[in-house]
Formats: structure tokens, sequence, C-alpha cells
């Protein structure tokens, strides 16, 4: 096992304040904690220690150490080929709606069960859920259009006995986002969605051979997305622009059906056709969230239609604090 001495001390300000991932790694704890990490784990030849985040072995029990150690969950895998998402970023998102909330209930987080969160592509990887009901206690609805994903899911969830907690559905009609996964009369607090960021294979496999190369490591386009993802994680016909476009209509389909609307923007170009698609759709309010993890720019653009009385009396009649 590397020395203990050798964990980095730099905080990452670009985090939201309550991310329990602020600070470098400590790698002893989490062996301590799912000891099967510690064979991938080493000093760098800065004196730091790490893992190789080219070998998808090594993420992947990262993954699983982190979730054990700062969210309670004692069972966590995914299938081969399936996105293996990174922690720190999906629980910002989370902690910035939880801040939303907040705004409309006197600055107290609203939690418990009471709290509905729909996930748009839960994926085989169910992390926003986890992290979700760990830190805030919410309850959530994870959607996918991929049956082996919603499988996975389903037996993460079992396996830490949260069944109470974490519903699984398959979207039955892929030209849906909400329809037919949310049940009549049923609403929710939040909605999120990590958008399917590439127009198609070939740039979705261009794309990961270039997250390859970053890493060092040499690839074909053809064998990239061994890591990263499947086609509907991956890509979609027009991308992440055509993606959420499709979300913000949809939703006005069913305005009172969820207090905030919301998606990440990859891509901060797409910005101004987003705030014209809810333009047109005529949205109540609009907040664009800037994150950051490392070297990555990202964004939450979230949307309601509820007027302010309409989300005081939400407030009110739901999230008792």
């Amino acid at each position: 096992m590397p020395s203990k001495n050798n964990i980095l001390s730099t905080e990452k300000h670009g985090l939201h304040l309550r991310n329990k991932h602020r600070h470098a790694y400590d790698f002893e704890q989490l062996i301590q904690c799912c000891s099967q990490l510690e064979q991938f784990v080493f000093i760098n030849k800065y004196g730091n220690t790490t893992i190789d985040f080219s070998n998808t072995d090594a993420v992947k029990q990262l993954n699983k150490s982190l979730l054990h150690f700062f969210y309670q969950v004692s069972y966590w895998d995914i299938p081969n080929n399936y996105l293996c998402p990174p922690i720190p970023g999906r629980a910002d998102y989370l902690h910035y709606m939880a801040d939303l909330l907040a705004n409309c209930n006197g600055s107290v987080i609203p939690k418990g069960s009471a709290i509905h969160v729909l996930d748009i592509g839960v994926g085989a990887n169910c992390v926003y859920p986890l992290i979700g009901h760990s830190e805030y206690g919410w309850h959530f609805v994870g959607t996918d259009i991929d049956k082996i994903a919603i499988n996975n899911a389903k037996n993460i969830v079992a396996r830490n006995n949260l069944t109470n907690a974490i519903e699984c559905r398959l979207q039955p009609n892929k030209a849906n986002i909400y329809k037919g996964v949310m049940a009549l009369n049923e609403s929710f607090d939040i909605a999120i969605c990590n958008p399917p960021f590439h127009a198609s294979l070939a740039a979705a496999s261009a794309g990961t051979a270039r997250k390859w190369q970053n890493l060092g490591v040499k690839k074909s386009a053809s064998t990239a997305l061994n890591f990263g993802g499947q086609n509907a994680e991956l890509w979609c016909e027009g991308g992440e622009l055509s993606f959420i476009k499709k979300m913000i209509v949809q939703s006005a389909d069913l305005p009172q059906s969820c207090f905030w609307y919301s998606s990440l923007v990859s891509k901060s170009e797409h910005l101004q056709a987003i705030y014209l698609q809810l333009n047109k759709v005529k949205v109540v309010s609009v907040n664009t969230i800037a994150m950051a993890q490392g070297q990555k720019q990202s964004r939450i653009v979230a949307w309601t239609f509820l007027t302010t009385q309409q989300q005081k009396e939400w407030a009110a009649k739901r999230w008792k604090t």
C-alpha cells in the first residue's frame, strides 16, 4: 500500500461546497472500505497516490469504493461497456438542485421521502438516485430505454435494500421522455437528465478515442467505446441540443407535473438555442447554474412553469420541514 503521506491536499474549488469530493481521494481510507481497490493504487512520478484512469477495472473499483465509503452503497456494479460515471460531478448536480428547492423554501433544503426526483436516463449505474437518497433522503424514479440498464439498476437497488426509495422504470417508447414513465396524476419536485452528448455513433467513437488519447492510451475510434457507454448513453440523432429541445417541448405538455425540470448542458454554444426554445413554450422561470470539475466546464439549465404563487403553494403543501 502506498504511503498515506502522498495524499494531495489541494481543494477542488470548482465543486459545490457540500460536495464530499472537494479534496483528493484518501486512498488509505477507501482501501480500508473496499480492499479490492488496493491492487490498482500506486504512487505516480509526481509522488501522488492515484490510480490509472485509463484502466476500466481501476475506475470501476474506485467508483465502488467511493459509493461505499461516502454514500453507504454496499453493492455496486455495471455490465461491461456501460457508462462508468465520475462520482463528484454527479453529486454536484444534485447539490445544486437541492439549492434550487431551498430557494423556494426559506433557504432550507427539503429532505426526506416527500421529495420526488425523476432521473431521465438513469443508466445501468443508477448513480444519481444512490447519491441523492443518501445525501437528502429523496425518493427517486429512474427511467431508461435500455432493458439491460434498467435491470442492472434494479439489481443495485434491491441489493442495497432501497426498493422503497428508488424505483426504476423502462421507457417503452423511445420517442417519449416523460410520458409513458410518469404515472397518471404523478408529480415530481425535480427532473434531472444527463443527455446524450454526441449526434452520431461515429462522433461518439471519435470523442471517446480523444479521451483515451488524453489519458495517454492509444485506441482507435472503433475500439474506444469499450469504456465510455452504450449507444443510448452517448449519442442520439441531433446530439445534446436536439435532445434538450425535445425535453423542453415535452415538458410543456406536463407543466404542472414537475416543479423544476432540468438538464446538464455540456456545450455553452447550445445555450442560446435552449433559451429560445424555453421562451417558445412560455416557461415562467429559468436558472442556469455553472459547474466545474477539473478542466471540464459544464452547466445546469433548470426551468419551471409554476408561477411564484404556485411555487409557494407547492412548497407549503409538499415540503414540510
